[in-house]
């Protein structure tokens, strides 16, 4: 059997889409030590992840590195790298590309952190058809956060310059610390009493400690069960919390959620007087094109002369009534001949006649009915008669006897014709092939023929 064969980078390209269609490979953190790190003119870094027993290559990309990255790792370093495996077609080598670094310090917030966000992703909370839509032009808008923060006063700020028609409601509450989260959740819960459109939760920068209230599962879940559409504007841009995956929206900043939550005034008056101009040019197009058709409608000859309009009407209904006026005359002259031949009709002057003549008829058939119907009754009475007085009636054994002799005399004449009788008197009969000879002509010399006796039959062969 012939073996299919593959080229190394059939292979190298077979095993990379196995390692991408692994779901716990595309996002994950390992834990270990620096070492071989080294960035080169492109802006790349690449590094070895270690422990004391294995090893695995990796690298950062320049892009993620300036996005992302807060400190520069060092040989030796303990870190957790956060990334995707996938491998090198080139090498034929899987490494780990890594998107964050963080210093081990930090692991365990940052695994508890990955943990949740499975967790919560695997029951659909970040899904984008739980997602409400931010209202456009909002009354009414709730901020939970710090009251005396940072951050309140850019999401106030935005919002009164942007939007200043728009009420701005602050529910205030610890945003770090042990007794954050709850707090948090108290205060969503309570906002949804106020009739908000809009409900804003996030406070400002810090590290992943102080971001941490905004990672509890309790706040998650209250921010996912919120009636009102929640903007997540934790931290800076670089910054991502459980919040911001299950809100409705997420703010890079809370200046930048103040945007989101309102739109612009001043281009929303400019839209609105751009749609006040178009309704404008609209109706004004509407109108000329009305007025034109309804100039066209003045210049018809009917309106100038309505009176022609009745005329040809007038004529029309003079021509029905002529044609009523006739076809009735002609109705009722036809019938009243028939009215007249009625009346000079014999059956209407003499009713008497018709009915005798009728009944006449009727006589006539009952008297024939009756003659027939004696007169058949009269012939099976004779009919019956006869053949109850018949000879074959009275001795029926006549019958079987005149029946017995006709039978004997045709089978005498059978018997007569009996190929075997003639046997008895000693005739033979000649066959060939079952077939009887009548004629010599029928055989050769060399067939073999049986001649039947009446006591039995013999095989010879002619020569």
């Amino acid at each position: 059997m012939e073996e299919k064969t593959f080229t190394v980078s059939e292979i190298n390209s077979y095993i990379g889409k196995k390692l991408k269609l692994d779901s716990n490979l595309k996002n994950i953190c390992i834990k270990g030590e620096i070492s071989n790190f080294k960035t080169y003119p492109s802006g790349h870094s690449y590094f070895t992840l270690k422990d004391d027993k294995s090893q695995i290559p990796g690298v950062m990309f320049k892009g993620m590195k300036d996005r992302f990255q807060k400190f520069i790792p060092e040989n030796g370093m303990k870190v957790i790298v956060k990334g995707k495996i996938e491998v090198y077609p080139r090498d034929g080598k899987y490494q780990l590309y890594a998107t964050r670094i963080y210093e081990d310090g930090l692991g365990d917030l940052h695994i508890a952190f990955e943990q949740l966000k499975k967790k919560l992703a695997k029951e659909g909370l970040f899904d984008d058809a739980h997602k409400k839509e931010i209202p456009k032009y909002p009354n009414r808008i709730g901020v939970v956060t710090a009251r005396t923060g940072a951050a309140v006063k850019d999401i106030i700020t935005t919002i009164k310059r942007r939007y200043p028609i728009c009420e701005v409601l602050v529910f205030s509450t610890l945003v770090q610390g042990d007794q954050a989260a709850p707090q948090i959740v108290r205060q969503i819960k309570n906002a949804q009493n106020y009739d908000l459109d809009t409900l804003i939760v996030g406070r400002g920068g810090g590290s992943i400690e102080d971001l941490w209230p905004f990672n509890e599962e309790i706040v998650a879940r209250m921010i996912y069960d919120c009636e009102i559409p929640v903007i997540s504007a934790v931290g800076h841009e670089i910054d991502h919390t459980i919040a911001d995956y299950v809100a409705d929206k997420r703010a890079a900043t809370p200046t930048a959620a103040g945007e989101i939550a309102v739109p612009e005034l001043s281009k929303v008056m400019e839209n609105v007087n751009q749609l006040n101009k178009r309704a404008n040019n609209t109706i004004k197009d509407k109108m000329t094109v009305n007025r034109t058709r309804f100039n066209n409608i003045c210049d018809k000859n009917v309106m100038k002369n309505p009176e022609s309009i009745y005329e040809f009407k007038s004529m029309s209904l003079d021509n029905l009534i002529d044609k009523l006026s006739f076809s009735s005359k002609n109705i009722i002259n036809e019938n009243r001949n028939k009215l007249i031949r009625l009346e000079s009709s014999s059956i209407f002057k003499n009713p008497e006649s018709m009915h005798k003549s009728k009944r006449n008829r009727l006589d006539n058939t009952i008297n024939k009915l009756n003659f027939t119907a004696k007169s058949l009754l009269n012939e099976n009475k004779n009919k019956l008669f006869k053949i109850e007085n018949s000879h074959i009636l009275k001795n029926p054994k006549e019958i079987i006897k005149s029946k017995e002799d006709k039978y004997m005399k045709n089978y005498n004449k059978l018997e007569v014709l009996n190929p075997f009788k003639t046997l008895k008197r000693g005739y033979t009969i000649a066959k060939s092939s079952d077939k009887v000879i009548s004629s010599s002509k029928d055989v050769k010399t060399g067939d073999k023929v049986d001649i039947e006796f009446d006591d039995g039959t013999i095989n010879t062969k002619v020569i």
